[in-house]
């Protein structure tokens, strides 16, 4: 049983202007790539989907940004609470804005949600986790990710920022970011 606890309750959410405040992550690991004659010739980068609750598709951790953590606290939690992964944010993707048929409530009536994602270099994979029961990780290289990509801004997150970031040599640190 995990000693850890998912969040639930929408309650101690932030919002702004009328939208919902996300935080999530791509989170990722480089991967030894081997030739037939079995050396090691480049490494690869793969990223860590979790399937999703409510329906076909993949996505990356994400949920709720709360009143008692900054943006990358509830990054970092969305990471450990549906994926089981641990790791060091290290790159600020962008905002991403979205429409939630699931999440309208007062506060977002229209259900509108942006979300701010982080690159997450994975150190740990926990073998327990809050949402182990519900989800299942997938390790994929990012061809793969995008093909399986459940919602447009997730693959516009992975395309545009992550993808970017990775062609430029991942080179740029953490960006200031609430």
């Amino acid at each position: 049983m995990s000693e850890l606890v998912a969040r639930t309750g929408r309650h101690q959410q932030r919002y702004e202007a009328g939208y919902r405040l996300i935080a999530g992550c791509i989170p990722y690991r480089f991967r030894n790539m081997e030739e037939n004659s079995g050396e090691t010739s480049e490494k690869i980068v793969e990223v860590l989907m979790i399937n999703s609750t409510s329906g076909p598709g993949l996505l990356f951790p994400k949920g709720g940004w709360e009143n008692d953590e900054t943006v990358k606290e509830a990054a970092i939690r969305e990471a450990i609470e549906e994926a089981g992964v641990r790791g060091d944010l290290v790159h600020f993707l962008g905002h991403y804005f979205f429409k939630s048929k699931t999440l309208q409530d007062e506060f977002s009536p229209e259900g509108l949600c942006r979300a701010a994602m982080f690159a997450l270099l994975v150190k740990e994979q926990l073998e327990c986790w809050p949402e182990q029961s519900l989800r299942k990780r997938s390790w994929l290289t990012v061809p793969e990710a995008i093909e399986c990509c459940r919602h447009p801004w997730m693959r516009q997150a992975l395309e545009e920022g992550f993808l970017k970031w990775h062609d430029s040599g991942m080179t740029s640190t953490m960006n200031c970011v609430d």
